[in-house]
C-alpha cells in the first residue's frame, strides 16, 4: 500500500467547505471520502484502518475534541488534523491532547494543508506497516512448538542458555538446537532482530502472554 492509498476524511457541516477541501484534496491524488458531521462519521469510523482525519472544530452536533475523545473511546483514533477558526488555539491544544497531530487556523494555504496531510499520511503508513510487521511476527510464531516457544521466551528475557536448560530440565545443547531452530522459523539473523520481533507484537497486542502469544 501507498500514501495515495489512504483516505482522507473530510468532516465538517458546511458542504461549501467540504467541497472545496475534496476538489484540492482529489487534485493533489489524495482519495477524499467527505462527513458532513460528526456523527455521520462516527457511524464508519470503527471500521477504518487506512485513514487519516480533517475535521472542523466547531460543528453543531459535536466539535472536533469531542469527536477524538469518541473516536478515542471506540479505539478508532486517526491521526487527525484540526481546522480551527480565530480564537480556538485553546480548544485546539485540546484537541492535540486528545490524539491530534496538527491543528491549522483559519484562513490557511493550500499548501500548509497539503504539508500537514502528508504528515498524517506517513503516520498512518508507519502503522500500517508496523501492523502488518506484527501480523507477520504472530504468523511465526504461530509455527514453533510448545518447547521452541518456551526457549524463546528465555532467549528474550535475556537469560544465558544453560538458565534456560535447568529451567527447563533440558541441557544446555539441547537449547542451542531448540534455539537455533526458532530463529530460523523466526527469520531473525540475530538475536537484537529476534527481540525487535517479538516487541513488537507485545506493543500491538495487549494481554499478550507466554507462551501462548
Amino acid at each position: 500500500m501507498n500514501g495515495f492509498d489512504i483516505v482522507v476524511h473530510i468532516v465538517d457541516d458546511e458542504e461549501a467547505v467540504r467541497h472545496s477541501l475534496s476538489f484540492l484534496l482529489g487534485s493533489c491524488g489524495f482519495a477524499v471520502r467527505t462527513h458532513r458531521s460528526a456523527t455521520d462519521f462516527l457511524d464508519h469510523a470503527a471500521g477504518i484502518r487506512n485513514g487519516c482525519l480533517v475535521t472542523d472544530l466547531r460543528m453543531p452536533d459535536m466539535n472536533g475534541v469531542d469527536l477524538l475523545k469518541k473516536l478515542r473511546e471506540i479505539d478508532a483514533l486517526l491521526p487527525a488534523i484540526v481546522i480551527t477558526g480565530h480564537g480556538d488555539v485553546q480548544m485546539a491544544v485540546e484537541a492535540m491532547k486528545n490524539g491530534a497531530l496538527d491543528f491549522i487556523e483559519k484562513p490557511f494555504a493550500d499548501d500548509v494543508l497539503i504539508a500537514s496531510i502528508r504528515h498524517a499520511v506517513g503516520a498512518v503508513q508507519s502503522r500500517l506497516d508496523h501492523d502488518a510487521d506484527a501480523e507477520a511476527t504472530r504468523q511465526r510464531l504461530a509455527t514453533l512448538s510448545y518447547r521452541e516457544k518456551q526457549v524463546l521466551k528465555g532467549v528474550v528475557a535475556g537469560e544465558p542458555n544453560k538458565t534456560i536448560a535447568y529451567d527447563l530440565g533440558i541441557s544446555p545443547r539441547t537449547v542451542e538446537v531448540y534455539r537455533a531452530g526458532l530463529m530460523a522459523k523466526m527469520q531473525a539473523r540475530s538475536l537484537p532482530e529476534l527481540v525487535r520481533m517479538i516487541l513488537g507484537v507485545q506493543t500491538r497486542q495487549n494481554g499478550w502472554d507466554w507462551p501462548h502469544f
